[in-house]
């Protein structure tokens, strides 16, 4: 059953005729007609009688107002719904981020879009790159913020990836460390050779002992952790020495750590990716937007 039809139904029924219908909808009668008799023919049923002072409904019209009624409010209520997506007074987006872009970009970013737009609901879950694009792709998730070392992440697939900004990645050691290479005004990689190291997540692991490699000596990683917090805390007391990206330490700078710049440990892109799209939805469009605007 067509609904269009149906409602062309109704509003005969409300109206009393068919041209008094016509009028209500802004339509010719003719059209109006044709709309009801194809009703008729679909349900093999009469719907209205016609008369000349109009319309009366037979028993099936009567039961099928009462069913066109309901059809009615619904698509009504369907438009309002879909209308308060479409100008964000509604509207909810799935984000999965890694921590340091979930301490320093999203905060800002969900804030801003509250502001703008109350109606609209940002859900975060915490995630490292893999999982965090894993989720997406399968549609549990509708953005990701992820990052890649000097190029774009691994595990992309279908997604699409939008670059955001790049970070330099930096040593991070004790403050006040005795003597040696590691306690001068300029540290290189090659001066920790001998050092322990801590190693944060897999992919920040398999980046620092690439780094170290082509630094010439293979790293000596104690300790394991993806949390910037605790890594800065161990460096603190003396527990190692390690690799964080800027936004690590824009989040949380230990007072007992010293950070030095250092080229060899290259570059971190961080990026935002979503399915393709996905960009064209209202309020992951309004996300997407105060990210790249706090990202600048």
């Amino acid at each position: 059953m067509d609904p269009r039809r149906l409602l062309v139904f109704r509003e005969v029924a409300r109206a009393g005729s068919l041209t008094a219908a016509a009028r209500a909808l802004g339509w010719t009668q003719p059209a109006v007609s044709q709309h009801l008799a194809a009703l008729e023919r679909s349900v093999a049923l009469p719907l209205v009688l016609r008369g000349p002072t109009g319309t009366t409904l037979t028993e099936a019209g009567e039961v099928l107002l009462r069913r066109a009624d309901a059809v009615a409010a619904e698509l009504h209520a369907a438009g309002e719904e879909l209308a308060a997506l479409a100008q964000l007074r509604a509207g909810r987006v799935r984000l999965q981020a890694h921590p340091s872009a979930a301490a320093t970009l999203v905060p800002d970013a969900v804030r801003a879009l509250a502001t703008s737009h109350p109606g609209v609901s940002v859900g975060l879950v915490e995630a490292e790159p893999p999982e965090a694009l894993a989720a997406v792709e399968a549609g549990d998730a509708d953005l990701a913020l992820a990052f890649g070392y000097d190029a774009e992440p691994v595990g992309l697939g279908s997604l699409v990836w939008r670059p955001l900004l790049t970070e330099p990645v930096h040593l991070v050691l004790p403050r006040g460390a005795g003597s040696g290479a590691a306690s001068g005004p300029r540290v290189e990689l090659a001066d920790l050779a001998d050092a322990d190291w801590i190693g944060g997540c897999e992919r920040c692991r398999v980046h620092l002992v690439d780094c170290c490699r082509a630094a010439g000596f293979e790293p000596a990683l104690r300790h394991e952790t993806d949390d910037y917090v605790v890594v800065q805390n161990l460096v603190a007391r003396g527990l190692g020495v390690t690799a964080l990206p800027q936004s690590a330490l824009t989040a949380y700078r230990h007072p007992g750590v010293r950070v030095v710049e250092e080229e060899a440990l290259g570059h971190r892109v961080v990026g935002v990716a979503h399915r393709p799209g996905a960009d064209q939805v209202p309020a992951t469009a309004a996300l997407l937007e105060e990210i790249r605007r706090v990202a600048t």
